[in-house]
């Protein structure tokens, strides 16, 4: 499985950005995919998280910013992130469970600032 995140960039506080990430390879289902960042000097931690159900859950410091989906269709996954902040700054990791392995893509930098 690879997968391929995009949409990383520089914004000012306050802004949006969308990240995706694209899943080729796999036969099977994915069970969960999720992102997951990464900010300098700190250990990489979950932002969200989605089922094949469509569930989903969220890190408390991002809950009513940040949306996560899917769609199954293009086989990719997005992260609408929205009153952005500088704490927000971090490499932004996707990931996906398929039967029992999960897979990392290569990250995308996000930087909040002015």
């Amino acid at each position: 499985v690879q997968l391929q995140a995009s949409g990383g960039g520089l914004v000012q506080p306050g802004g949006s950005l969308r990240l995706s990430c694209a899943a080729s390879g796999s036969r099977f289902s994915t069970k969960a995919m999720g992102w997951y960042r990464q900010a300098p000097g700190k250990q990489r931690e979950l932002v969200a998280r989605i089922t094949s159900g469509r569930d989903t859950n969220y890190a408390d410091s991002v809950q009513g910013r940040f949306t996560i989906s899917r769609d199954i269709v293009k086989n990719t996954m997005y992260l609408q992130m929205n009153s952005l902040k500088s704490e927000d700054t971090a490499v932004y990791y996707c990931n996906a469970v398929v039967g029992t392995v999960v897979y990392w893509g290569q990250g995308t930098l996000v930087t909040v600032s002015s």
